[in-house]
């Protein structure tokens, strides 16, 4: 199935959230939803789980049992053992009791939770709450699963884990969507959509997004000045600057070959430059509805 959103429209109040987004989440592919804060991430995630109506467009989402949801929290009961988490999990969504008992097993095994089975999901580490908030929404694996920046705040090896079971979902035919907080990991999903202020800023293969860049990126080890500090930003302890295509910087200082180095743009470049371009062309800021 081909689950998604076609020309998705949110608003709340006079803020448009959403202004015709369009993505496709095919069975067994992992969808990638990436953007800064407010960019839309979460609203686009919340439609498609049915949890927000949108003003606008059409929303293509399995039944709610044949869907999986983890919201921006871990989405456990703190008051329930790892155990009795799963357990009223795979109740709620019909499992057979010998079913759920086996894909439970495999499911604690594989992540590091059949120690802790018995200990209260409130007394879990951030990175064990995480992984167990996403054990429950594949346990009975969905056609649809949603997770909203699962690895947002955890450590690496949590953070492995977690994509290990991503990957098994989508091993197992579903189709994951999920938003993260960072470029270098988005670029393990196999389409990846970018938004800046509800709107579609780049969408496409991480690789295809990279290679999408208009102009050249360099790098300094110093700041830049004037005009330059316009289209530049830090990327560890140095800064990257975009220059654009030529019909498009005639009144922009050219390159310093002595303090810059030119670089082959990576995911987090492009979708910084996309951003800056849909500035300079005036996009910037949402519309009102």
């Amino acid at each position: 199935m081909n689950w998604g959103v076609s020309e998705l429209t949110v608003t709340f109040g006079d803020t448009v959230a959403l202004d015709r987004v369009s993505l496709n989440a095919p069975s067994g592919r992992v969808t990638g939803v990436v953007g800064g804060d407010g960019a839309g991430k979460t609203t686009l995630l919340r439609c498609l789980a049915g949890v927000v109506k949108p003003a606008a467009g059409e929303v293509r989402s399995p039944p709610r049992e044949r869907m999986g949801y983890l919201s921006a929290k871990s989405g456990t009961y703190p008051d329930l053992s790892v155990e009795e988490n799963l357990s009223f999990s795979a109740q709620a969504y019909g499992m057979p009791t010998a079913e759920a008992r086996v894909r439970t097993e495999e499911l604690l095994q594989r992540t590091g939770l059949a120690y802790a089975r018995a200990r209260l999901a409130g007394q879990l580490s951030g990175g064990m709450r995480q992984k167990l908030g996403v054990v429950r929404a594949m346990l009975h694996r969905p056609e649809l699963l949603v997770l909203d920046e699962p690895t947002t705040g955890i450590d690496p090896v949590s953070r492995a884990d977690l994509w290990w079971l991503i990957a098994r979902a989508a091993a197992e035919g579903a189709a994951v969507v999920l938003t993260t907080a960072y470029l270098d990991e988005a670029e393990r999903a196999s389409w990846l959509l970018a938004l800046d202020d509800g709107q579609t800023l780049a969408q496409g293969t991480p690789e295809d997004i990279a290679s999408s860049v208009k102009g050249t990126i360099h790098r300094a080890d110093q700041r830049p000045t004037a005009d330059v500090a316009t289209r530049s930003w830090r990327r560890a302890a140095t800064w990257r600057i975009w220059t654009p295509p030529a019909t498009e910087a005639m009144t922009m200082p050219a390159p310093d070959p002595a303090q810059w180095e030119l670089v082959r743009p990576d995911l987090t470049d492009a979708v910084t430059v996309a951003a800056l371009a849909r500035e300079a062309a005036g996009h910037g800021g949402r519309r009102p509805a």
